[in-house]
């Protein structure tokens, strides 16, 4: 399978200041040494506890914030040292569903405007009515309606929220989506219907996933293969299957004995 993202040693640190004037005295290894590939059409789990820098890789792949060390390729492409103009045909193809639904979308903007920004910034050449059919294609895509296109995101529940964010990373046609906890912050009943939503739209578009989460139930239902993360270090890798049952380090036994039986 042919690698669609490369990340090789990568490293973010954040500075700890102190002292009256402020300087750096220490620093946090948010991600420390961490490399995996994605390959094609794959979902890599991204599992871990909060805090143990599995959304800082994620953030850092499209840089959100800035890496200390190491070195992401895109499909062979070195772009951890791109910036500005030169990133920008990335972040078409990198896109990235956030964790909270509440506060990913602008409560002042319509769904249309939320889901046409990206539209705007990377087909120029698309006009106004066009850009409304491709908005109205998109919520159906979702499952929502056509008439939910001039609503504001107060008026839609969690689920819907976060389907409205599904629509506006699916706008610039990405190859490869960042899941960042995308089911945390929604209730049980609605976290299977947009897991599976997700799996529909990988299979229709050709997606590719990093999915992050700290939940091992899900990753197990919809990931190929699986990175544990603990205090910024890949502590343990494989496919489903051989994590769930002969779990190796004790990090991930801990985190399969928080998982609720059923």
């Amino acid at each position: 399978m042919n690698p669609l993202i490369t990340v090789s040693n990568l490293k973010v640190y954040f500075p700890v200041y102190g002292g009256l004037l402020r300087r750096v005295v220490d620093q946090v290894k948010a991600v420390d040494e961490v490399s995996f590939t994605v390959g094609k059409g794959q979902t890599v789990g991204l599992v871990g506890e909060s805090g143990s820098g599995k959304s800082t890789i994620g953030k850092s792949i499209v840089q959100l914030v800035d890496i200390s060390g190491g070195e992401i390729e895109y499909d062979g492409k070195k772009i951890s040292t791109l910036h500005g103009k030169d990133f920008l045909p990335y972040r078409k193809r990198i896109q990235m569903i956030f964790q909270d639904p509440y506060n990913s979308l602008n409560p002042r903007m319509t769904v249309e405007q939320i889901i046409g920004e990206p539209l705007e910034i990377h087909f120029k050449q698309m006009s106004k009515p066009q850009r409304r059919v491709r908005i109205e294609e998109l919520l159906e895509l979702v499952g929502l309606k056509k008439e939910h296109i001039d609503r504001y995101p107060h008026e839609f529940s969690g689920g819907q929220r976060q389907r409205i964010g599904i629509a506006r990373a699916l706008a610039v046609e990405p190859e490869f989506i960042i899941c960042d906890e995308p089911v945390s912050a929604l209730d049980v009943s609605v976290q299977a219907q947009i897991v599976n939503l997700l799996q529909d739209l990988q299979q229709k578009l050709g997606l590719t996933y990093l999915f992050i989460s700290h939940d091992l139930a899900v990753v197990e239902h919809l990931c190929d293969y699986v990175l544990v993360l603990n205090e910024g270090k890949i502590v343990e890798h494989g496919d489903p299957e051989q994590i769930y049952q002969s779990p190796q380090h004790p990090y991930t036994r801990k985190l399969l004995d928080a998982v609720p039986q059923i």
